[in-house]
């Protein structure tokens, strides 16, 4: 694991990553719902190959965070700079082709598809071919749906699912599930995957592999994750830099070891001492 060093408007990045410019900034992110702020504040820098946690107790803003991210809220104030550029007015659908994908607290798969065939999905953007050429099967159709097939399997692969391809994935178990909402989001070529709660439900064999399938998601595709998760021993075990949120709001950054040690963390998460 990496250490932490300073780079530019006093960010924390990994030391390999100081010399590049961050994937991910939020300067000054915030939204209000019918007057009613959710988050405010929020200035977040993530470097290129980042593992990063957004932690926090239930009703924080996490996945409010996250929804802004991904352009399925747009922020009222601040700026999103993906790769260097503003992702201000971007759709959902621009945002994640501009290098950012997601899963879910509740998986969101295409249920009664083949595992393979929702991969295929995640892949619609990288192998296009027009629309009469799918309706004739010209040439060009069949060329797609070979690399798409390859570049399905060959994802698969990562997590030991190849076998499972023409299973329908809900009949999947639930790791599994979870396993293919990864999968698909990789299929969408991210710069940066965002991962809501990944270990929920699993059991601790479970998550030890996810733990170690993140890593190897990090090196293979030299991509930054940032997780959302309740899991301490897997939060403090792979991120290299943590992010804790508190009624919206940032109330502490840094490395594992300085978040377990921080006063205001352990405030927000068992509630402060009563005075004898």
């Amino acid at each position: 694991m990496s250490k932490m060093v300073s780079v530019q408007r006093q960010a924390m990045v990994p030391e390999r990553d100081a010399g590049k410019s961050p994937i991910l900034e939020c300067i000054g992110l915030g939204i209000d719902f019918g007057g009613l702020t959710a988050v405010d504040e929020i200035n977040l820098t993530i470097g290129r190959t980042e593992i990063a946690g957004l932690i926090g107790p239930n009703g924080a803003g996490k996945t409010t965070v996250f929804n802004l991210l991904t352009k399925v809220y747009q922020p009222t104030r601040g700026t999103i700079l993906l790769n260097g550029i503003d992702t201000h007015g971007m759709s959902t659908v621009q945002v994640n082709q501009a290098g950012i994908a997601r899963t879910f607290q509740n998986i969101r798969l295409f249920s009664a598809l083949s595992v393979e065939d929702n991969v295929k999905i995640g892949l619609h953007n990288q192998l296009p071919y027009s629309m009469w050429e799918g309706v004739f099967r010209l040439p060009r159709y069949w060329k797609r749906e070979k690399e798409a097939h390859e570049k399905a399997m060959e994802l698969l692969s990562i997590f030991d699912m190849q076998d499972m391809a023409k299973y329908r994935a809900g009949s999947l178990p639930y790791g599994a599930q979870r396993r293919l909402e990864i999968v698909r989001a990789l299929a969408t070529n991210p710069g940066i995957l965002l991962l809501d709660e990944p270990a929920a439900g699993m059991n601790p064999s479970e998550t030890a592999e996810l733990m170690y399938n993140i890593r190897k998601i990090r090196d293979m595709f030299h991509i930054a994750i940032m997780l959302i998760e309740h899991d301490m021993n897997l939060v403090m075990g792979i991120c290299e830099g943590i992010c804790v949120l508190n009624y919206g709001k940032v109330i502490a950054k840094g490395a594992p070891a300085e978040i377990q040690a921080n006063p205001a963390v352990i405030e927000a998460y068992l509630g402060k001492k009563k005075e004898a």
